[in-house]
């Protein structure tokens, strides 16, 4: 017998949450949150071990707590989270049941599962492969099922959204085109199906390797398919933090893309070009032709960056005219210093952006291009980029969702206001200067993967530029400021869930009210100046471009320093 469904509506958002998807969204937040906390963590133990004056951890130790930090992080964290904000986008926005609830607590119980097993064999020790886990080096056959099992849950929640999309289209719960965050939504669940396939792929192969039914797996194969993983994995983020940032400008200021038909072409461009950027990971492998290399990590992946830079353009843009028209019109940024800067939802998403574009963004370009990347292939530069992208661009935004979920999907109030007010400040800023040493440290060629950077005790000692160790000590400061920003955001989420005061549900009925067709989007250009609807975003996107030009071409003449010609 059926359960019958019920829609809550929220008195201080308006929107319509269905019992099952509720509770699933709830249940994968609040693991996302609990694998947080495990990866935070051990983040203490990573930071005071490449903090050359602490150098805390023996090296077994420090490659067993960098493995689980890694994948708590990278992957079930943010993926636990990813899966909440689908059934959000699919089954809140678009007012209508959750497809197959029983399938999407089953592909729950599995993320859980897979996610207890691989950190099961990690701490059991044998299983310190770190996060990419190259064959031939092995770890327990353990590991690879947990990831396994975790993919597997991970892609039947996929196929639970496309199919509540299915739902509310056969039962008109909305008119017109889906919503772009949907839409958003949607370009992030396509990217994970194909991420989460290709772990599957090479994954299970190098489980029956380690299980001794296979003999070998071919490194070179390993590689080429796992980065389909590893780092579409990071696509996935970014159509998702995205489609969040479209949402929290609506939350915030009202505001409507300034056009849907572009926002929703940089999608479809995400889609088709998105998970090519899988082969700036590959770039010093010599198995692979530099015509492959090239052509994926240039000529098509300037679509993707394309793409970026349209969402760059748009989400800001659609902030100011929104603000312009409240009168806020004075100058090119009254705008921008009006905005709600206490609201920490609002002011995590606009840390994320800056952050994400200016620090992730161009260090992602330049490492795409194959001439540069061997400057800084393998050093710690790279994780300085990707602590850019997937903690400042996902984690911080995420972080800022979850400030308007507290009140409106788990009905608390937010204890410690004034805290969170400052948390997205504290973590965000110092994640920057994290992210900014690291990759000056690894400009000098700080190496990404040895647990000591001095070397100690090996038969060609090579002595580092003061700079590198001062550098060094500074990610260890920065990383610890973080960690402390991203403690008092558990504190805050959970503490309110604990303790917050219990908010009004609001009224729940058995029918949905079907979402309005959407008015169509007008620029309103008698808001700007100089022709221009937005004309601070455009000044903005002008300094990120004169950022990015200067950049590209100090690497260039930094690599013609190492690269003497005779």
């Amino acid at each position: 017998m059926s359960v019958a469904t019920t829609y809550r509506t929220c008195p201080r958002s308006g929107l319509q949450f269905e019992d099952q998807a509720e509770k699933l969204m709830k249940a994968n937040a609040f693991v996302a949150v609990v694998w947080l906390l495990v990866g935070g963590i051990l983040a203490i133990g990573v930071v005071l071990t490449r903090w050359p004056a602490v150098h805390w951890l023996e090296a077994d130790t420090f490659y067993q707590v960098l493995t689980a930090h890694g994948l708590d992080m990278l992957i079930f964290w943010i993926i636990f989270f990813e899966i909440a904000v689908l059934y959000f986008c699919a089954s809140t926005l678009l007012r209508c049941r959750i497809a197959t609830p029983k399938i999407a607590w089953l592909a729950f119980v599995l993320m859980v599962v897979g996610s207890l097993l691989n950190n099961y064999a990690v701490f059991r020790g044998a299983s310190s492969v770190m996060m990419t886990s190259y064959v031939p080096m092995m770890a327990e056959p353990n590991f690879y099922l947990g990831l396994i099992i975790f993919a597997v849950g991970a892609l039947i929640g996929c196929f639970v959204f496309f199919g509540t999309l299915v739902v509310a289209k056969r039962e008109k719960t909305y008119e017109g085109s889906v919503p772009l965050v949907t839409f958003g939504a949607i370009t992030a669940a396509i990217i994970a199906v194909f991420t989460l396939l290709h772990g599957a792929v090479i994954l299970i192969p190098t489980w029956l390797m380690s299980l001794g039914v296979v003999k070998s797996v071919d490194p070179l194969a390993y590689r080429t398919i796992w980065w389909a993983l590893g780092h579409s994995s990071q696509q996935i983020n970014v159509a998702a933090h995205i489609s969040v940032w479209y949402l929290v400008a609506a939350v915030a200021f009202g505001a409507k893309p300034m056009s849907e038909r572009v926002s929703r072409t940089a999608f479809l461009l995400y889609i088709l070009f998105l998970q090519l950027a899988s082969a700036h990971h590959l770039l010093a492998d010599p198995g692979l032709s530099t015509a492959w290399k090239i052509v994926n990590t240039s000529y098509f992946m300037y679509f993707a960056v394309l793409a970026s830079m349209l969402h760059g353009l748009t989400i800001p843009g659609a902030m100011e005219v929104a603000q312009r028209q409240k009168g806020y019109t004075k100058g090119l940024f009254e705008w921008l210093r009006k905005a709600p800067w206490s609201n920490p939802t609002f002011s995590g998403v606009f840390i994320s952006i800056i952050g994400f574009g200016f620090l992730g963004g161009i260090s992602g370009v330049m490492m795409g291009t194959e001439q540069l990347n061997m400057i800084i292939h393998n050093t710690i530069y790279v994780p300085g980029h990707f602590h850019a992208t997937v903690v400042v661009g996902t984690t911080l935004t995420f972080m800022a969702l979850t400030y308007y979920l507290i009140p409106v999907l788990f009905k608390r109030e937010m204890i410690a206001p004034q805290l969170a007010k400052w948390q997205p400040y504290l973590f965000g800023l110092s994640m920057y200067f994290f992210c900014l040493v690291m990759m000056g440290a690894g400009t000098l060629g700080v190496s990404r993967r040895h647990w000591d950077m001095a070397f100690q005790g090996a038969a060609l000692a090579y002595e580092w530029p003061g700079a590198a160790y001062l550098m060094m000590g500074l990610v260890g400061i920065g990383g610890l400021a973080a960690i402390v920003g991203g403690g008092i955001y558990i504190y805050v989420t959970v503490g309110s869930l604990l303790w917050g005061r219990k908010l009004e549900s609001g009224s729940s009925s058995a029918k949905f009210t079907p979402v309005p067709r959407a008015a169509p989007t007008v620029a309103a250009q008698s808001y700007g100046s100089m022709g221009f609807a937005a004309p601070g975003t455009f000044v903005l996107a002008m300094v990120f471009l004169l950022s990015f030009v200067l950049y590209y071409f100090i690497n260039w003449k930094y690599l013609s320093t190492l690269w003497g010609l005779s």
